[in-house]
């Protein structure tokens, strides 16, 4: 029996952005966003990642292209798509002499929502910003600035929720707490989206990895099969006596000779630790009578892969 296809709750096709000055910002992006999942987008800066956030959330207007959100054009039906989404901007930008509970709740009633105060107190408590719930936005942390901003983004109960940068300048402790309080929102069934310069970021939180350059999607895989598809294992074998050249017997295409012929280096694609690679090349050595002084092994992170997509790129 076939296994039903995801649903997607974001729908982009063919998206164009070419601002009055020229700059082609997107460039024909198509990109599907299941229900449910957290997907963390990649890209240097000025690659496309605000500005495709921006037309989603109905704050910027594309040149072409449709965007369908829960079910709603975001042209046609902008009201009720909007409705679906709450956005956490990079900036902290709210109201610095509001009490906390009045922002939030007031960012409710933006979008049309009778009162409920015990949703706003569900999400304040979530957020550990209940016992702040009477304090002066001015007054408190720029993490807790970032948690009202949060907690404002879910005051409307949106089913999409996109985190433009949500950890920039907060301290390592914060961001894990951060983290945590996202899987938290996936659980009750929130679909997230997330811009992020901390690759470890991404590695740790999303389903899927998009990676966005030059106003395009360069990729978006499932996080598992893009370490395996372009993961690298590299095994460096130390020997105890340099060599000229690399014996026929162990010459391969994924086997090199140092330039000062004191290592030999394995590389292995995928995600796998080289365990068994290294072990025959080992056995290869003993059988050319060479002996060896260490191995070390090093993996191939979401960053090097990131690297190396954009470097790669003209």
């Amino acid at each position: 029996m076939a296994s039903t296809p995801p649903e997607p709750i974001i729908s982009i096709t063919g998206l164009d952005k070419v601002y009055a000055g020229g700059h082609h910002a997107l460039k024909s992006v198509d990109l599907e966003v299941y229900r449910g999942e957290i997907v963390a987008l990649l890209g240097p800066n000025g690659a496309g990642k605000t500005t495709l956030i921006g037309i989603v959330c109905g704050l910027v207007r594309a040149s072409g292209g449709t965007v369908i959100a829960d079910g709603h054009d975001i042209a046609h039906d902008y009201r009720a798509a909007r409705a679906k989404i709450g956005l956490v901007p990079q900036e902290l930008s709210t109201d610095m002499f509001g009490t906390v509970w009045d922002s939030v709740t007031f960012s409710r009633g933006l979008f049309g929502k009778p009162r409920d105060d015990a949703h706003v107190e569900q999400v304040l408590r979530d957020l550990s910003l209940w016992d702040k719930r009477s304090a002066k936005i001015g007054a408190l942390s720029g993490g807790m600035k970032r948690r009202v901003l949060i907690a404002k983004a879910l005051s409307h109960e949106p089913t999409i929720l996109f985190l433009d940068e949500p950890t920039a300048g907060v301290d390592v402790e914060l961001r894990r707490d951060m983290w945590e309080m996202v899987r938290r929102l996936r659980e009750k069934g929130v679909t997230i989206i997330l811009t992020t310069h901390y690759i470890e970021e991404a590695e740790e939180m999303a389903d899927r990895i998009g990676v966005i350059d030059q106003g395009q999607i360069v990729l978006i895989e499932e996080k598992h099969a893009l370490m395996d598809k372009l993961g690298r294992t590299r095994v460096t074998i130390g020997l105890k006596a340099p060599l000229a050249a690399l014996p026929a017997a162990l010459a391969g295409e994924h086997v090199a000779l140092a330039e000062d012929g004191r290592s030999i280096v394995l590389t292995l694609m995928g995600e796998g630790d080289g365990a068994e690679g290294a072990a025959e090349l080992v056995k290869g050595l003993a059988a050319e009578g060479i002996d060896f002084r260490s191995i070390e092994t090093a993996k191939s992170s979401l960053e090097d892969i990131f690297v190396d997509l954009v470097g790669k790129r003209p």
